[in-house]
């Protein structure tokens, strides 16, 4: 097991992908955030609270579970517990960022994509996240990306934030 970010270097990353994020989307009447649980969530949380400290502007923000999106929900070993989608906010014609902890295949963020094109029809979305991984097996990408690593297929990326984690926020890969 290996330490690749400590709570210093993920205070640094989010606050430039906020730089980021303000310099493409400039106008936030027409923005919303949405987390993919869980620790997309966490992160959502903290990119609309910089933000919002920022521009002085109040963010649309929403959680979403793809536990039901998933394309290897009938695969899996371990049977995932629901969690809340919570969005109360119009998604049509806005701009939704998409943030999640960790992108790797790609299967995820469709199953998200999928999910939000049920709620309503944004006028983009696009994807952004702590870790980029590599290896995808869908073509997609995080637009917005904290910092890229090459791992095998036989490591494991994990994210422990302050949030789910009493140890405080940290990045680690290991072997399985």
């Amino acid at each position: 097991m290996k330490v690749i970010l400590n709570e210093k270097d993920i205070k640094k990353i989010i606050s430039n992908l906020v730089k980021k994020i303000i310099k493409k989307y400039k106008n936030l009447n027409k923005f919303g955030i949405i987390g993919i649980h869980t620790n997309g969530v966490y992160l959502a949380k903290r990119i609309a609270e910089k933000i919002e400290k920022s521009k002085k502007k109040k963010i649309d923000i929403g959680f979403l579970d793809i536990t039901f999106y998933r394309d290897d929900i009938g695969y899996r070993q371990n049977i995932q517990s629901p969690k809340e989608t919570e969005i109360n906010f119009d998604l049509n014609n806005k701009d939704i960022l998409l943030v999640d902890d960790v992108i790797y295949t790609g299967r995820t963020i469709r199953a998200a994509i999928e999910q939000i094109l049920e709620i309503g029809r944004p006028k983009s979305i696009s994807v952004a996240v702590l870790i980029d991984r590599g290896l995808r097996e869908l073509p997609i990408y995080a637009e917005f990306v904290g910092k890229k690593i090459k791992t095998k297929p036989n490591q494991q990326v994990e994210i422990l934030l302050r949030e789910a984690n009493l140890e405080g926020d940290k990045v680690i890969i290991y072997s399985k």
